[in-house]
């Protein structure tokens, strides 16, 4: 059973029309980072690093000194939402997942990701999964019987608030072992006044706050010890908008935290290092003992790691 924010809709949605590359049987193996039970990966749509470091932030600043952290990832060359996030759930590049559009598709039958999702993968894995997104076009991420419980608007979008509420709602009740939670007012507030405007500052402050809520949410729950934290971007942006290959849509920030991550530390001392919006998806997969596949172009981040096991 599906709990939805007042307001937002489910999905109701059937049967995909894309040639789809089916999950594998997957037998998760025992998570090789002790303490580490579940994943919490929030994705703050259009945030842009620079941005990011001029805002008042303090639940932010105080992820990254609790763990390791980049300003420098690279997110897919269309530097667009769904394109992106899709990518980040995917583990891939939008050649293999399809996903090439950024708007909700209104078709007789939807289409979903041509290669399994974090959801579908952590599903067939035993593990509760959940997603809560402001915008509609998140729905081509919710394929029947992947996610668990799933909240994603109507028509266009909700705001940050909306969104946290919901999530607070199943970090408390539900306990899911992956969640993935997307907050549109950052994207909102650069497409109306401009990316490092003072509106789009005050949107990062408030995202920042709702990170904090969902971190309280965490430790009410009592399974903040155990969550692995990533935080990161689709896309940064210039001006009112983002796009193709331009380094200030393509640059986003990557934070994670939680159980055996390595404390304050910035991952751009690893010279050979280079992160993308991929590595999120892989590193989720390596913590939760679910396959690192060979088709994956992301890696798992292990130098974010105190001693990490292969993978």
């Amino acid at each position: 059973m599906r709990r939805l924010l007042a307001g937002l809709l489910a999905l109701g949605l059937t049967a995909g029309t894309r040639a789809q590359i089916g999950a594998p049987v997957v037998k998760p193996v025992p998570p090789p980072i002790a303490g580490i039970g579940r994943v919490l990966i929030i994705g703050i749509d259009g945030l842009r690093p620079d941005r990011l470091l001029l805002a008042n932030t303090p639940v932010i600043r105080g992820l990254m000194k609790q763990g390791a952290y980049s300003m420098w990832m690279l997110t897919v060359a269309s530097g667009n939402t769904l394109p992106s996030f899709t990518s980040m759930l995917t583990g891939v590049s939008p050649a293999k997942h399809g996903i090439t559009w950024n708007k909700l598709l209104k078709l007789q039958a939807p289409e979903w990701p041509a290669r399994p999702t974090l959801f579908e993968m952590a599903h067939q894995g035993g593990y509760k999964t959940a997603m809560v997104a402001g915008k509609s076009k998140f729905r081509h991420l919710d394929k029947p019987g992947t996610i668990d419980f799933v909240s994603v608007p109507a028509e266009d979008r909700a705001t940050d608030q909306q969104v946290v509420v919901e999530a607070v709602r199943l970090i408390t009740e539900m306990k899911p072992d992956v969640l993935f939670v997307h907050l549109p007012g950052v994207d909102a507030a650069g497409h109306a006044k401009g990316w490092g405007s003072p509106e789009q500052l005050a949107a990062i402050e408030e995202a920042d706050a709702c990170v904090g809520r969902l971190l309280a949410a965490l430790e009410t729950a009592g399974t903040r010890a155990s969550t692995l934290i990533m935080l990161s971007s689709d896309h940064g942006g210039a001006g009112l908008s983002h796009g193709a290959d331009d380094p200030r849509s393509r640059t986003i920030p990557w934070i994670i935290a939680g159980p055996g991550v390595k404390r304050g530390c910035d991952l751009t001392q690893v010279r050979e290092l280079v992160l993308r919006i991929e590595d999120t998806c892989a590193t989720a997969c390596y913590v939760l003992g679910l396959p690192v596949l060979p088709y994956f172009d992301g890696a798992p981040v292990l130098p974010a790691f105190e001693n990490p096991p292969a993978p």
